[in-house]
């Protein structure tokens, strides 16, 4: 009988092991989780992305997401910059920023978003390597919009459907994982 509880634990945890790597969200108890692959599955379906600023003249790429969850309840997103000017994106990286973040569930958009991110480092060497400041509130003004309306992962129908009765608590981050936590 003991056999057969540890050959059944066993079994369970590779099922779990497997849903995690297809991309599919792990509902234990009352918390689901999700793994830094899945998010970033989800960031690169959705870069590189092209904006334009002061009517055209200047625009920029972001290219190339790079997502970590190091834990301490912060994700840190890595994402190369590329510049260009007179209605010409640029994708070619001419510098890369990184910004680190925590998480929000907002269910309007069934989505996990930024919530009070901050860029933690710069580096253009077309600016000098330094963000002079027109740059640096470009890039923070992306960075509220991005924040507020684009979710860094979009529950799927089943992990939504599996967690649509119940509340959710707060969004914890830890290495490697992220757990929403459901009343």
């Amino acid at each position: 009988m003991r056999r057969f509880a540890i050959l059944l634990l066993a079994s369970l945890l590779g099922l779990l092991a497997a849903c995690s790597s297809l991309g599919t969200a792990v509902l234990l108890g009352r918390d689901l989780h999700f793994t830094a692959q899945q998010l970033q599955a989800q960031l690169d379906r959705k870069f590189p992305r092209d904006y334009r600023k002061l009517g055209g003249l200047l625009s920029f790429s972001l290219l190339n997401p790079r997502l970590s969850l190091p834990g301490g309840g912060r994700l840190r997103l890595d994402l190369d910059i590329g510049i260009g000017g007179l209605g010409q994106a640029s994708r070619a990286a001419a510098g890369h920023f990184t910004l680190e973040s925590g998480l929000r569930f907002d269910a309007g958009t069934r989505g996990l978003h930024l919530d009070n991110p901050e860029i933690v480092q710069v580096d253009v060497p077309q600016l000098g390597g330094a963000m002079n400041d027109p740059a640096r509130a470009m890039l923070n003004s992306w960075l509220l919009d991005y924040a507020r309306e684009e979710p860094v992962y979009r529950l799927d129908d089943s992990a939504y459907g599996r967690i649509a009765s119940r509340r959710i608590q707060r969004v914890d981050i830890d290495t490697g994982r992220i757990t929403l936590r459901l009343d």
